[in-house]
């Protein structure tokens, strides 16, 4: 029986698989994402050459998300992002907690709004008088 690339048998190699489900850019972001902890397969700790299998479930942080996954499909290939999520089933808890943590950085983000025009004469001496209160 021929090994296909979309489907091998075996296995793939996890940052591969990572990015081929298109959790990362490239296989190098995957590899140092892997390398730096931010991956987990079963609660431990992988090593960017190791073997992913369907069923394992997986923990990943990227950026100030973190998706809970379990392997459907293996890939070795990056395809289109309709593609890639066929590859993966997320927990409703976490896509909840991920949507939870984008409102509150989308609310904590849109009580600041930076000023339309440079601060005038008054405006700087105030600013330098705020200064000052923190220096002492």
């Amino acid at each position: 029986m021929d090994e296909t690339k979309d489907n091998p048998v075996g296995g793939v190699r996890i940052d591969l698989w990572l990015w081929a489900a298109r959790f990362f850019k490239t296989r190098a972001l995957a590899r140092q994402a892997i390398e730096n902890g931010k991956v987990e397969v079963a609660g431990q700790r992988p090593k960017p050459s190791r073997t992913v299998r369907v069923g394992d479930p997986m923990k990943i942080e990227r950026g100030h998300e973190t998706f809970e996954v379990e392997v459907l499909a293996l890939s070795d290939t990056r395809g289109p992002a309709s593609v890639a999520r066929t590859l993966y089933r997320e927990g409703e808890a976490s896509a909840r907690a991920r949507e939870e943590a984008r409102a509150l950085r989308a609310a904590a983000s849109a009580g600041y709004r930076a000023p339309e025009t440079r601060p005038d004469k008054r405006a700087r001496r105030l600013i330098r008088a705020l200064g000052d209160i923190d220096a002492s």
